[in-house]
Formats: C-alpha cells, structure tokens, sequence
C-alpha cells in the first residue's frame, strides 16, 4: 500500500483528480459514502487507487488503519484484504480507478 498524504493548503478538485487519474491512463468514477457508512473486509484482483475529493474515510488494510482526509491518495494492491469507514457526519466523496496490469 502506499499512501500519499496532500501537504497543500489548498486540496485539488474533484475535476482537477479525475485529470490526474486521466493523465495517468486511469478510468475514475466518483464513489459518494454516506456519514457512518461502512464498507466490509473485501478485496479485488487489481489495484485500487483512491483520492479523497472531501470528508474523511478510514481504511484498514490488513490490520493497519490509516485516516483518509481531502487530497490523501492511496493505492492498495491486488488481492489486500481492505475495509472502508466514513468518518464524521459528513459525506465522504472520493475518485476510484482500478489499475489493471495486462501482459
């Protein structure tokens, strides 16, 4: 997993990261979480590459919890067991893209 935390006064836009996503030859989808909505333990068989447009989610990616505020980007690789939880009492809105390796 590698998370990249903004240190930016000003956080992006949700239109200026789904430019990054797109630059980087990534297909984003805005995901809307709702206040103390949670998201069980899963996982995918690719990369998941997520930005925080605004509110805070809390990941735990295999026992590690890590708290996602505007701007934070992480990537979890394929097959880690990961769950979500929103934080606060506002909505969490994030961009999403799979990263998919073809051989």
């Amino acid at each position: 997993m590698i998370v990249t935390r903004w240190q930016a006064p000003v956080v992006p836009t949700k239109e200026q990261i789904v430019h990054i996503f797109r630059v980087e030859g990534l297909q984003p989808e805005e995901e809307i979480y709702l206040p103390k909505q949670t998201v069980t333990e899963h996982k995918q068989p690719f990369d998941e590459v997520r930005m925080i447009v605004s509110g805070e989610l809390l990941m735990n990616i295999a026992g590690n919890k890590l708290l996602l505020r505007a701007g934070d980007r992480i990537l979890i690789p394929s097959n880690t067991r990961h769950a979500k939880e929103v934080r606060g009492d506002e909505p969490c809105i994030s961009i999403y893209a799979q990263k998919v390796f073809h051989s």
